[in-house]
């Protein structure tokens, strides 16, 4: 059997790794589209903060784990697929055949269409070779201008506050990290940055950005006026690489449509990672979920059903993010908003920073949004993924909702 991943991140690489188990003695090819060896994402700004080189970001560490698990490691785009002949095209030229295929290509950054995105010194933050153009502008004292306040957003903003810069983040929505905290978590949490020295604008649009006077780049605000910049990162959010399938008759919105087991709309094909819209486990639709945890989670399931085992049905994967924004932890898991009608508790305290919210359906915990506070925040994951009736623990958690552990203690575990 000879099976051919597209995509050497982490669901690349566990796939492969996972193939490797299951079928000792089939051919695995592992193509990547970046010069390095295969490196996670996750690890750049520990990088940009000078913790680590460059090595210290590749996901497995021997210069030779790859030969030695017998995984051929090319490094190539693809540009075509043929589904018929089970054939790919790399921009290399030499055809490459398959006999079962998984595409975990990831996603790109997006960059928003306004004018000057493409001068020197506009960078996104996604590669090793973008954060090597950051760091050599992001010097102390350079004044850096951060688009976006997203969970990428505010992981890049902890590596430039460490290299010393004077950062201005601009978010469009009217809180941090909108798409995992609520208004009043999103809302401390800026009040938490801008004591740290960071200006913080929310409800606040790049119109444009142009050549400076005094410093090399004027970032145009659609209210305010201009802000000088040395440098300009641009953290706005990523889309699917799914223009390989564009030719092919592989079925896409906005990602690649998967069913239970992985598999796309051709039988020997299959998606996994951020380039894989498959089911969402707390609403039962299918989204693109563009978070490492399901990236693993959806590698192990797509190389094992790559196999002739077949074994595995992927039920959900379950919305997660914890975030460390300079010292102060954030987390949201599952249906983090609520359903509309369904219950909620929350507590928050903001002179120390700390705030937590539940939200219920019936006696069940759907979701949950935290800040400032890290004890048993898998203890919220687990209730929401086990799907536990809380009983009477439920009005007791409404009336005191840190008693987490002790709704968990005596419903999953049978103690009081």
């Amino acid at each position: 059997m000879k099976h051919v991943i597209i995509g050497a991140g982490p669901a690349g690489v566990v796939a492969a790794e996972t193939l490797r188990k299951l079928e000792p003695e089939s051919d695995i090819t592992l193509i990547g589209d970046e010069p390095e060896p295969p490196y996670s994402r996750m690890a750049i700004p520990y990088y940009l903060e000078n913790k680590i080189d460059a090595a210290g970001t590749h996901l497995r560490k021997s210069a030779d784990y790859f030969e030695q698990n017998n995984i051929e490691v090319l490094q190539s785009r693809i540009d075509a697929i043929n589904t018929d002949k089970k054939i790919l095209t790399p921009d290399t030229g030499e055809q490459i055949n398959f006999d079962k295929l998984l595409i975990a290509s990831g996603s790109s950054p997006v960059k928003p269409p306004i004018e000057g995105m493409d001068l020197p010194g506009v960078h996104n933050c996604w590669t090793l070779a973008d954060a090597n153009q950051i760091i050599d502008r992001a010097k102390p004292d350079a004044k850096v201008v951060l688009m976006g306040a997203g969970f990428i957003g505010c992981i890049i903003l902890e590596s430039l506050v460490s290299r010393g810069v004077k950062l201005t983040v601009a978010e469009m929505e009217n809180r941090m990290v909108p798409r995992m905290m609520n208004e009043q978590s999103g809302t401390l949490l800026k009040q938490w940055c801008e004591n740290k020295g960071v200006t913080v604008l929310t409800s606040a649009r790049v119109s444009g950005i142009e050549k400076g006077s005094q410093h090399p780049l004027s970032v145009v605000m659609s209210v305010g006026g201009a802000l000088p910049a040395d440098l300009v990162i641009c953290a706005t959010g990523v889309r699917a690489n799914i223009k390989l399938c564009e030719e092919s008759d592989i079925e896409t919105k906005q990602g690649i449509l998967v069913n239970e087991f992985l598999q796309t709309t051709h039988p020997d094909i299959f998606a996994a990672g951020d380039v894989a819209q498959g089911r969402d486990f707390s609403t039962g639709q299918y989204s693109v979920q563009a978070i490492q945890p399901t990236a693993v989670e959806h590698a192990r399931i797509a190389a094992t059903n790559m196999t002739e085992r077949r074994e595995h049905l992927h039920r959900g994967s379950i919305n997660m993010n914890v975030l460390d924004t300079l010292g102060l932890i954030s987390s949201s898991f599952g249906d983090w908003e609520g359903l509309k009608g369904d219950d909620s508790c929350e507590l928050g305290d903001n002179d120390r920073f700390r705030y937590l919210n539940l939200q219920f359906q019936d006696d069940i915990l759907i979701g949950a949004n935290t800040l400032g506070l890290t004890q048993h925040i898998g203890v919220l994951r687990g209730l929401i993924q086990s799907k536990t009736r809380l009983g009477k623990w439920k009005n007791k958690l409404a009336n005191d909702p840190t008693l987490i552990m002790e709704a968990y203690l005596a419903t999953v575990q049978g103690q009081a």
